[in-house]
């Protein structure tokens, strides 16, 4: 184990600055995600930990070593990739083994270790296969095998569940988290699936533009965002947004729709509210009446489309809660003042 210190790190291509300033220390033993929207400069970030591209400016350390211009090879890291990355005509045994087999390992002892490393993934039936005769997740679990059976300081991810189908992103990211755990290895994922991030990470780290937006725990940041990109990024479906006055305990858009808020509040702001905050009655209140225009059913939950005073609004209830809305072209919305958001408008920061 290590930890990972990123000082003031930098790195462009050509004239765009992709990585700015980034500063982070990651802890032993902490699962770290990097997470944001394409071209935010995560996977740059996590390269430039790799050695696999150099760093303009700043410094790089694992461990107390600073690492900024090694060799990926001298770093006692372990990657795996989106592409998995294996060699077709080698078997799984081989491919797993293949990093001990270049430091000229005995055969006996790899062997030891490949063993023991297939029955931690529960791939020990896979063993004398070709990678052309495994399945998509065969092939991620035979790759992270072969990362983990270095045991190496630190473990880099680059996305590598993007190729697996909803199932089994599902699963390998239980079986990820396991095996972190289990070893105690630190490591930096990348991602751009929020959801992903949240279900992964010890620490979550928002970027956008090459800098960072906020990081934290993942409970922390969904509940507090620092601010809107960040409101918006993180929670499906998106949080809803509004701009608005608010004075004397009620909030109103341009368009007329109006909500109950803190009564402290007098200024223009952007008001936010998750989906899952919204709350949808027949029974009359303050607030403003609209109509649901798109239902999509999700079992046991239901994603709703609804329309106030030309404001389109996302909400999500349980169904048994919607059974009981009698006039679903006539209802009410409401949301429980505590659950709110509040931003400045201009710079678009958290204000409560």
């Amino acid at each position: 184990m290590a930890s990972i210190k990123l000082r003031n790190v930098q790195k462009s291509f050509g004239a765009v600055d992709v990585v700015k300033g980034f500063s982070l220390e990651i802890p032993n033993g902490q699962f770290t995600v990097l997470v944001g929207p394409s071209g935010c400069g995560k996977t740059t970030t996590l390269r430039m930990i790799a050695g696999l591209e150099t760093v303009d400016a700043g410094e790089i350390m694992i461990g107390e070593k600073v690492v900024t211009n090694l060799e990926p090879k001298d770093r006692d890291i372990a990657m795996v990739f989106q592409n998995y990355a294996l060699y077709a005509h080698l078997t799984v045994a081989d491919n797993i083994g293949f990093p001990l087999k270049s430091k000229r390992v005995n055969r006996s002892e790899i062997n030891k270790r490949v063993l023991e490393v297939v029955k931690s993934l529960g791939i020990q039936e896979l063993l004398y296969r070709k990678p052309k005769e495994l399945s998509g997740g065969q092939q991620q679990r035979v790759a992270i095998g072969r990362a983990i059976i270095r045991n190496p300081q630190v473990f880099l991810f680059d996305e590598p569940l993007s190729n697996l189908d909803a199932k089994l992103r599902l699963e390998m990211r239980t079986e990820i988290i396991r095996l972190q755990k289990k070893l105690g290895t630190t490591a930096v994922y990348v991602t751009h699936d929020q959801e992903e991030a949240m279900t992964l990470s010890d620490v979550m780290v928002v970027m956008k533009d090459g800098v960072i937006m906020q990081m934290g725990k993942p409970g922390e940041i969904y509940k507090k965002p620092k601010n809107i990109f960040v409101a918006e990024f993180v929670g499906s479906p998106k949080m809803n947004l509004f701009i608005g006055q608010a004075k004397n305990g009620l909030f109103t858009t341009e368009s007329g729709f109006k909500i109950k808020v803190d009564p402290s509040l007098n200024a223009l702001i952007t008001l936010g509210i998750r989906p899952e905050d919204v709350k949808i009655t027949n029974l009359k209140t303050d607030s403003s009446r609209a109509r649901i225009e798109i239902i999509e059913q999700l079992g046991p939950r239901a994603i709703l489309t609804l329309q106030a005073n030309y404001q389109q609004i996302t909400a999500v209830v349980d169904n048994k809660n919607l059974s009981q809305i009698t006039d679903r072209s006539n209802i009410v919305i409401d949301s429980n003042i505590e659950d709110h958001h509040y931003f400045d408008v201009e710079s678009g920061l958290r204000i409560n």
